[in-house]
């Protein structure tokens, strides 16, 4: 065996060590949080799924599928599922085409810049109790809101204790969630090359064309989180509506989320609670396949 042959496996057998003691090290730094995830999420997530299936987590009786035909024979089920469906269908659109909006606008040399960031971003910093409390106190029925109504000869509304709740809702989700995206749009919108926006200009492209054709076609993926992290926000809707709400008046502003958490933790119906916990993410998982083709569809069209 010749001598640089001998050099050669020796090298290949270091390389060989030095890449084995490279993985056990990687593995010990992703053990905490490879163990983080299966013990508060895949664990969890089985155990919601096991009681889906059974009566109680105490006696554990297996029905099956009876949990799933109760969830769809309960009424005020169904009114949260209502409830959610059209508070989707209003918040998030109007959350997705506002930041992209305002994303564009402040990417414009516009004067005060900075200010108007810092008002969107705001409410971020914010805990959404201290948020709800405020507006609590604007769309009370003696609050600012109605006395500004009242000065155009409008009569005043029960914001708080009537159908009208579900649109104070809407538009907090926005205030809340609107610096947000606002700031994941700017980020892609910075991320386009200016020389292929300067070469449209010189080309004698409107601001309406380079939107349609060169910032649209450049964003779409970043179009798609932002539009499913707004979908799935509004599904889990929680916080605000329980704060705000409880969900009344009855089950008026009642949300697919905080139903399912009052029956768990109020009625104390732990597996009919699994199981709509169960149907939330089959919800959101089935948007999210139909919205990830559509949206790729649209990317491979455009490239």
């Amino acid at each position: 065996m010749s001598r640089q042959h001998v050099k050669h496996t020796r090298k290949h057998h270091k390389l060989d060590r030095r890449m084995r003691k490279l993985k056990r090290s990687s593995g010990l730094f992703i053990a905490p949080s490879f163990l983080g995830v299966l013990a508060f999420f895949f664990l969890p997530f089985l155990v919601v799924i096991f009681y889906s299936l059974v009566d109680n987590p105490i006696s554990m009786n297996f029905v099956f599928l009876d949990n799933f035909r109760n969830v769809v024979q309960n009424a005020a089920f169904r009114t949260a599922v209502h409830n959610t469906a059209v508070f989707s269908a209003i918040a998030v659109p109007l959350a997705v085409v506002l930041s992209l909006l305002l994303a564009i606008v402040l990417e414009s040399k516009l004067p005060f810049r900075s200010q108007f960031r810092t008002f969107f971003l705001s409410p971020m910093m914010v805990p959404v109790a201290s948020i709800v409390l405020i507006w609590q106190v604007l769309f009370h029925y003696n609050g600012a809101v109605n006395d500004l109504l009242g000065v155009f000869g409008v009569e005043k509304i029960d914001w708080l204790k009537s159908s009208y709740s579900i649109i104070v809702i809407v538009i907090l989700f926005l205030w809340k969630n609107l610096g947000y995206n606002m700031i994941l749009f700017m980020a892609a919108l910075q991320s386009i090359p200016t020389d292929i926006l300067e070469a449209a200009r010189i080309d004698g492209a409107s601001t309406g064309q380079i939107f349609k054709y060169i910032q649209i076609p450049a964003i779409m993926l970043m179009v798609d989180f932002v539009l499913f992290d707004n979908i799935r926000g509004a599904l889990q809707v929680f916080d605000i509506p329980f704060v705000m709400t409880a969900g009344g008046p009855g089950y008026a502003s009642s949300t697919f989320t905080l139903y399912t958490i009052k029956t768990a933790f109020t009625f104390s119906n732990f597996g009919l609670a699994a199981t709509m916990a169960v149907a939330i993410m089959l919800m959101i998982v089935i948007i999210y396949v139909i919205q990830n083709k559509i949206i790729h569809g649209l990317v491979l069209r455009d490239k």
